[in-house]
This record gives structure tokens, C-alpha cells and sequence, in this order.
């Protein structure tokens, strides 16, 4: 896995600036072409809402581009934030593979 100090460009900053300004469209504008709250999309472009698929499939729809566009967004900065938060980071070091746990096998457990 690339590991970068800077995280990658937010949901919330692609769609703002990529598609909202370049469009000319207001929040209330996009809200409507996708069906959902004003509120829903104002939480989206903060960052206080994550991307869903069916969130996806709108975006996609409304911009004509892909789910996948949206959903691999998302998740690059959901592992950036992970991977650099000491306190989760701590928690994932602490997994371990099967079979290395008390030294006994899968069978055996």
C-alpha cells in the first residue's frame, strides 16, 4: 500500500470544485438532480457524510461519470484517515494473522 502525507482530495472538495463551480450549480440545484435533502448533499461537500453506493450511483448519474469514480474517492481518503490516526492505527497493529494467536492452529482453537 502508497502511503502519502497528504491526503487525497475529499468527496466533498471533487464535488464542490470539479463539478458544482465548473457547472454553476448551487447545493439546492444538485439536491434536487439527485433526489435527496439539501442537507444531505451540504453534509456531503463538508465531509460530515461519507459516500455511499446509492450516493454513488446518484453522483454518477447527475454527473455522468462512474459509481466506481465515487466510491474509490471515498475510499482513499476513509484508508488515508485510517492509516494516519494513531489511535486506529494502534487498534488495527493489534490484529493478527490466524494461526499466530497463543500458538494454536485454526483446528485446534
Amino acid at each position: 500500500m502508497i502511503l502519502t502525507k497528504h491526503q487525497p482530495v475529499s468527496v466533498g472538495e471533487m464535488i464542490a470544485e470539479e463539478f458544482m463551480v465548473p457547472l454553476g450549480i448551487t447545493q439546492g440545484q444538485l439536491a434536487a438532480a439527485m433526489g435527496v435533502s439539501r442537507k444531505t448533499v451540504n453534509e456531503l461537500c463538508i465531509g460530515k457524510r461519507s459516500v455511499t453506493v446509492d450516493t454513488a450511483l446518484m453522483l454518477a448519474k447527475v454527473f455522468g461519470n462512474t459509481a466506481q469514480f465515487w466510491l474509490n474517492l471515498q475510499q482513499r481518503n476513509d484508508l488515508w484517515e485510517a492509516l494516519h490516526s494513531p489511535k486506529r492505527m494502534d487498534r488495527i497493529n493489534r490484529a493478527r494473522p490466524i494461526g499466530q494467536h497463543n500458538n494454536c492452529s485454526p483446528i485446534s482453537c
